[in-house]
């Protein structure tokens, strides 16, 4: 099967690009709800995993160990801004672990975030590890490795943490992943297919938190995602305005190259998207347009509307173009 025409991209009467991709809605009952393009290509999920890159972090007691808060384990699970509010709580947690930044193994990234970008151009400054936007993954990889008294190099594919991860990602996803490419921040992103992505938020989707490890941690991380969505991403991005405007009942993570996942606790859905051009505006008005069919989101709530219509403005501000999605997406509910 080949991937699916999901999105359009019209200016006045002419549709300027077309966005081909893949979706799968898993029903943690035990099966595909709807899917569009093929359920069973295979793809790097990027960032939209993180959370699932988290779950040795609880299920081997080194949150509790080190006291971590649910808003820790959200920046745990987050691809942030690296405004002040992220890197303040990167420094603290590194303090904590009596490490410093160059512990980290991320690298530097300039701030995605206007105000603390600005403000180190202004100093003359240089971007720090802190400000990569997957610190605070890496704050939760350290603490894992202290706590099983690993080496430094944790993000090395046969280091302890990368092992344990690994692990749960094969055990959530329910398929042998085909290997492995080394992200952005250093660390190994496992390959896994649509449906093995889409199963495995279904799988955080159903967790109650009253089970076993696994699902208390499941549990644990859903609630801290939605609980604290500014530190997920930030200020305008879409994973924060959409979970804002879910009101703390949907878990949603976006992933580089226009993936994008989504845990729906309510309904016991788990959502996976990815457009093949990698763009990011494509992914983004998938996954809305799916919890809007799902019940999540409201279609006439401003956030829906922005991410899956638009309008596409200039710089006086005149619309001149617009969204649409497929009438196979648009016409589907759950």
């Amino acid at each position: 099967m080949s991937a699916e025409r999901l999105v359009e991209v019209w200016r006045g009467p002419f549709c300027e690009s077309v966005h081909s991709g893949h979706a799968v809605i898993w029903d943690a009952g035990g099966g595909i709800v709807a899917a569009w393009g093929d359920p069973e290509a295979v793809i790097l999920p990027r960032s939209s995993c993180k959370m699932v890159q988290a779950l040795p972090l609880i299920e081997s007691g080194a949150a509790e160990a080190f006291g971590l808060s649910d808003a820790q384990l959200a920046l745990a699970c987050a691809s942030h801004q690296g405004a002040y509010v992220h890197t303040e709580m990167v420094e603290q947690w590194l303090r904590d672990l009596r490490l410093s930044e160059a512990a980290l193994r991320c690298g530097p990234q300039m701030p995605n975030d206007r105000e603390a970008r600005e403000a180190l151009i202004r100093a003359h400054g240089e971007p720090d590890q802190r400000h990569n936007n997957c610190s605070g993954k890496h704050s939760g990889f350290l603490t894992l490795a202290k706590h099983l008294g690993a080496g430094a190099e944790y993000v090395e594919p046969p280091h302890p943490v990368q092992q344990a991860v690994r692990l749960a990602f094969e055990e959530v996803t329910e398929e042998e992943s085909p290997g492995f490419a080394i992200d952005g921040c250093s660390a190994p992103n496992f390959a896994t297919t649509m449906t093995g992505l889409a199963r495995a938020m279904a799988g955080f989707a159903a967790a109650t938190g009253a089970g076993d490890a696994r699902d208390q941690a499941m549990a644990r991380l859903t609630r801290a995602m939605a609980a604290y969505p500014h530190l997920v991403a930030g200020e305008g991005r879409s994973c924060t305005a959409l979970m804002r405007a879910m009101e703390g009942r949907v878990a949603v993570k976006t992933g580089a190259e226009a993936v994008f996942v989504a845990i729906l606790p309510e309904q016991k859905l788990g959502i996976a998207v990815k457009i093949e051009d990698g763009a990011t505006r494509a992914s983004e008005a998938v996954i809305t347009q799916l919890l809007v069919g799902a019940g999540a989101l409201s279609a006439d709530h401003p956030v829906a509307r922005t991410y899956t219509y638009g309008p596409i403005l200039n710089r006086r501000d005149i619309e001149t173009g617009s969204y649409r999605l497929a009438e196979t997406l648009a016409g589907w509910h759950l």
